[in-house]
């Protein structure tokens, strides 16, 4: 971590253009890109979270550059610090202060030697480097002193970065370079080879479209040179006609203020009549004003009495109305009393039907069996009936029958007598059979 240190805001402030270029691009042996874009893909990856499986390299490298950033920013109010020493020295302790103390006298020789302008001579310009660069060491074995004393007290860290001290601006740039090469390291660490291709071969589709694109714009230009002197031609022709219609136009001033003479007199004159014209209007309005406030205030009197006879007509409508409403109120509450009881009778009534209609659903039903019963019966009987008839019918047959046998049988012998008085004993015989 040796060169983390030289990115103290003491060494971040050296006058030499060499010492800041290393100091600002060269972090762990590596060059930090001045630009370090990363892609939106890449900010998402800036979440532990986000890293893949079993990354332990990855995080190892991704944990020191973070504690480097947490290093380089207190090592940025290193000198804050040092400018405000009597207000933290309870907070710091004597050790911490001894080496602000020491870390400021070394900063102040280090601006010394580099404000001295470098001597001519070669002895005494090595002899003058040669301390720079002890000087150098000393300053940096001092930050990391410091840097260790502070970062054992996590609690003292956070108060001091709680402080609005502004970084200074190169501080605060090589800060911020770090960062995104914080970033650029994750975004290739988190790139497999397949995607490191993919973005390979986009970047050059980008570089084949850009050329593309810049024979585009130049024939675009091209054509924009001719619009131009298109435009050119065509403005030149405008302002000739414009030349032509000022000098139209200064003919047509004279001419317009002539005119304008001839009716601004003309003007003035009709003013002068209108006014006196105006002034006779004015008079007959003043008096109309006059005859018609005579008749408002004759209107305002009869309005106020016609509006003190409704006054008290509507405060006498009011009182009927209140009375009506009183009356309406106690007519509702009998009425609502009166329709309480009904409704009670009703709601009895209803239940005394409802029991009824159960009891005529009952008595309908046997009244429907006895119907029935007595059908059934109707048609026995009829049937019966009619038996009998068939029977009283074929009894009378018979006994008519019976009747006119026996008359013929009563009367059958006399004639067989009277036939057999000349026959012999033949016929006594088929009589007796």
């Amino acid at each position: 971590m040796g060169a983390v240190a030289t990115g103290s805001p003491a060494v971040l402030q050296e006058s030499a253009q060499d010492t800041k270029e290393r100091n600002t691009f060269l972090i762990m042996g590596t060059a930090v890109p001045k630009k370090a874009m990363i892609t939106g893909d890449g900010a998402k990856m800036l979440d532990p979270r986000w890293l893949k499986p079993n990354s332990i390299e990855t995080e190892r490298i991704l944990s020191v550059l973070d504690e480097t950033i947490a290093k380089l920013e207190l090592s940025c109010l290193i000198p804050r610090i040092i400018g405000s020493l009597d207000r933290f020295a309870d907070l710091l302790g004597p050790e911490i202060t001894s080496s602000l103390m020491e870390y400021g006298e070394l900063s102040n020789q280090m601006e010394h030697l580099l404000v001295t302008p470098e001597e001519e001579d070669t002895t005494e310009a090595e002899e003058q480097r040669g301390s720079l660069h002890l000087l150098e060491q000393h300053l940096k074995c001092s930050v990391r002193n410091i840097l260790r004393l502070l970062l054992a007290i996590p609690s003292l860290c956070k108060a001091l970065k709680y402080e609005a001290w502004a970084r200074e601006p190169a501080a605060e740039a090589f800060i911020k370079a770090f960062g995104e090469f914080r970033n650029f390291m994750l975004e290739r660490l988190l790139t497999s080879p397949t995607e490191e291709e993919k973005t390979v071969q986009l970047t050059e589709d980008i570089s084949l479209r850009i050329s593309k694109n810049t024979e585009t714009i130049t024939a675009l230009q091209a054509e924009l040179e001719a619009a131009i002197r298109t435009r050119d031609e065509e403005i030149l022709n405008k302002d000739n006609m414009i030349k032509d219609l000022k000098n139209s136009m200064q003919v047509l001033d004279e001419c317009c203020k002539a005119n304008i003479l001839q009716a601004k007199w003309e003007g003035e004159k009709r003013q002068k009549e209108e006014l006196r014209a105006s002034q006779a209007r004015c008079a007959r309005l003043q008096q109309d004003i006059q005859q018609l406030e005579a008749q408002l205030n004759k209107l305002v009197l009869e309005h106020r009495a016609s509006e003190l006879a409704l006054r008290k007509r509507k405060c006498r409508v009011e009182t009927e109305i209140l009375n009506w409403v009183q009356t309406y109120d106690a007519d509702m509450a009998e009425k609502q009393a009166e329709f309480e009881k009904v409704h009670a009778a009703y709601t009895k009534e209803k239940a005394e039907l409802s029991l009824l209609m159960e009891k005529h659903a009952v008595l309908l039903q046997e009244y429907s069996q006895i119907q029935e019963e007595r059908r059934i019966y109707e048609e026995k009987k009829q049937q019966a009936l009619e038996k009998l008839a068939i029977m009283t019918l074929a009894a009378t047959r018979i006994q008519a029958f019976w009747r006119g046998y026996l008359i013929r049988s009563t009367f059958k012998p006399k004639k067989k007598k009277k036939k057999g008085k000349g026959k012999g004993k033949g016929k006594d015989k088929k009589e007796k059979k």
